[in-house]
C-alpha cells in the first residue's frame, strides 16, 4: 500500500517509501525523522501532519544531512483527488521541491 502525501487542495503530490519522500514521478525530494520532514539535502522543511506536510509553526529542526540518493521509486500512479483539507497550517510540501 503507498502512502500518498497531498496538497491543501486534495491533489496527491508525493508519497512515502521507507523515510523517503517521493515526487509523483518517483525522484527521492525528501526524508523523514519521526514526524520532521527534511529536504533530501538535509534542511528542516515541516511536519507530517496526517498526510500532508504543514508548517506547524515549532521551530527549525536544523539539518540532519544528505543521506545520499535513495533512487527513483517509480511512479505510484494516481489516487486522484481526496478533496481540499484545511488542518489549520499552511500546506509546505511545495518547498521541498525549492
Amino acid at each position: 500500500m503507498t502512502d500518498y502525501i497531498y496538497n491543501s487542495r486534495g491533489s496527491a503530490v508525493g508519497f512515502i517509501r521507507g523515510k523517503y519522500i517521493h515526487d509523483m514521478h518517483g525522484s527521492a525530494i525528501g526524508q523523514i525523522r519521526g514526524t520532521h520532514v527534511h529536504k533530501l539535502s538535509g534542511s528542516y522543511v515541516g511536519e507530517l501532519h496526517k498526510d500532508m506536510v504543514l508548517n506547524k509553526h515549532m521551530g527549525n529542526y536544523g539539518n540532519i544531512g544528505n543521506p545520499g540518493n535513495p533512487g527513483n521509486a517509480g511512479n505510484p500512479g494516481n489516487p486522484g483527488n481526496r478533496g481540499s483539507v484545511n488542518y489549520g497550517y499552511p500546506d509546505v510540501f511545495d518547498d521541498l521541491l525549492k
